[in-house]
């Protein structure tokens, strides 16, 4: 699976640092752009939870395989 919420958030909310460590925004931008990213990653997280409970149904209905391996098969990505 792709980066966690929680990941996603650390490393969005570290670069939201350093930019206003290095003056790169006002102390107000900052702040917004934190709720920001916390509103973002609670909709990151929300989708996950979707995801892991779609998986542990098609697992619970098919009895094949490992979790992981039913997952995958769920939710295939297109080739490219």
């Amino acid at each position: 699976m792709k980066q966690t919420a929680v990941e996603w958030q650390f490393e969005q909310l570290f670069n939201s640092f350093e930019k206003f460590n290095n003056r790169e925004c006002t102390f107000n931008d900052f702040l917004i752009r934190n709720l920001e990213i916390r509103k973002q990653a609670k909709e990151m997280e929300k989708e996950q939870k979707k995801f892991f409970f779609e998986c542990g149904r098609n697992f619970q209905l098919t009895g094949e395989g490992t979790f992981e391996e039913v997952c995958n098969e769920t939710f295939k990505q297109p080739e490219q």
